[in-house]
């Protein structure tokens, strides 16, 4: 078993997560935090407390990894699975679900009871009226994972696997459980989701945090996915930090031992969200329109150098727009995008000014260095522009590979690969 508590120390202790491996782990291996407590890591965690009438549960991974995370159990007990909480909806922590219920049945236990917020049952069925646009969108964003056989697996087709069940067990605020002799306090915020629970585990001052904290920038801002809540993610951060708790787990990276670290860390985001709420509003009471706030509004980049606060999955930029659309709606401030002309239409006069598409993409190339926002401007107009010209692909495909290799958040760099991979495959058919 790994020392997971005395790696996050280091980490936060000395500033870097340099010299103590990897924060965020996907090996499938059960390491005890402290008697009766201990964690699964995996593409979501599993985290688990023994009581005397069986295990409680926060959250079941994936379809890929359920299994082998009930398999890292059973070697570590064979209690059975008394109650599962889903700390939220998404698939890398409910898509398990059918390994432990198949689980039970073959050992001739009872179904686990499941437990959640009312608004997971809405998410279940909001996925299944958009399951194409989640296939879709989870491919740009995690592709990379589904090669290694990480995030969805299971079945072809099916964003959500048909074995995930819904809670049988809701609420709406809070809910205390009594699984066995332990007390189980579950608490609603809304952060990355409307449906998020974190849980607050008395007897070992422990908080299971779910996505709440991900060593990462916050998940916020998240461009292809509905609406996120920084304000209330914030507050949420400040009620945890406010709790005491010597056992801090999140359901991705390591867990977090002793009250000051906890609360230091919980506070140092809960700032950083506030501040970019503070400022985008300040600015949209100003009149302002969006593209001028997405290029005003920054975080200092020392905060962004914090081991749990490095913009490896999310970035501020994109929370900002996620924070302009929950206060101010999808019109952006300028008219002209207001009822917009076509792209296509657009793009093929701004070509025609310039003297065709091909030379739109060589202005493009020239400006990679200097501009390169600028030069995906014109890169994507001149693709639409001249939509069978394999010439203007090969350069957009190389414009959007550069363009990946300079960003830092996964959101990034996997929208401008997978534009980068459809172009060089148009190329390459035209060639």
């Amino acid at each position: 078993m790994a020392d997971l508590l005395g790696m996050s120390s280091k980490i936060i202790d000395e500033g870097s997560g340099e010299a103590a491996g990897p924060i965020n782990r996907i090996n499938h291996e059960l390491s005890e935090l402290s008697d009766d407590v201990a964690v699964v890591e995996a593409f979501s965690h599993c985290v688990l407390f023994k009581t005397d009438d069986g295990i409680a549960a926060f959250d079941t991974s994936g379809a890929a990894g359920g299994g082998r995370v009930v398999e890292a159990v059973r070697e570590w007990s064979d209690a059975r699975f008394n109650t599962i909480v889903y700390t939220h909806g998404h698939v890398d922590h409910v898509g398990g679900c059918g390994a432990f219920l198949a689980d039970a049945k073959d050992r001739g236990d009872p179904r686990p009871r499941i437990a959640g917020h009312e608004n997971v049952p809405r998410r279940f069925d909001r996925y299944d009226l958009t399951n194409g646009y989640n296939l879709v969108i989870n491919q740009r964003q995690f592709g990379q994972f589904r090669r290694r056989g990480y995030y969805i697996g299971g079945e072809v087709g099916r964003f959500l696997p048909s074995d995930s069940s819904k809670p049988d067990t809701i609420y709406r605020d809070s809910l205390d459980l009594e699984v066995g002799d332990l007390k189980l306090e579950l608490r609603h915020a809304r952060g990355e989701t409307d449906d998020h629970t974190w849980g607050w585990i008395e007897r070992h001052k422990a908080i299971c945090a779910g996505d709440f904290f991900i060593w990462n920038f916050p998940n916020a801002g998240n461009p292809q996915k509905v609406q996120r809540y920084p304000a209330e993610w914030a507050a949420a951060m400040r009620a945890m930090a406010s709790m005491d708790a010597e056992l801090f787990i999140p359901a991705h990276g390591l867990p977090i031992a002793g009250s000051a670290r906890i609360k230091r860390v919980l506070t140092e985001v809960a700032e950083v969200l506030e501040y970019l709420v503070g400022e985008t509003l300040s600015m949209m009471n100003e009149g302002c329109r969006l593209n001028d706030i997405v290029h005003t509004v920054k975080v200092d980049p020392a905060e962004l150098e914090k081991p749990y606060l490095k913009p490896l999955y999310d970035e501020p930029e994109f929370v900002v727009r996620n924070i302009w659309r929950y206060y101010g709606g999808w019109y952006d401030g300028n008219p002209a995008h207001l009822k917009p002309a076509s792209d296509v239409v657009l793009a093929q006069e701004i070509a025609a000014l310039a003297g065709g598409g091909q030379a739109l993409a060589v202005r493009a190339q020239e400006l990679v260095e200097g501009d390169i926002r600028l030069a995906c401007h014109l890169v994507e107009m001149a693709v639409l522009a001249e939509p069978e010209s394999p010439q203007v692909h090969s350069i957009r495909s190389e414009i959007y590979q550069l363009r990946r290799d300079q960003e830092t958040s996964l959101m990034a760099k996997g929208i401008f690969g997978a534009a980068s991979n459809e172009s060089k495959d148009k190329s390459e058919e035209g060639g």
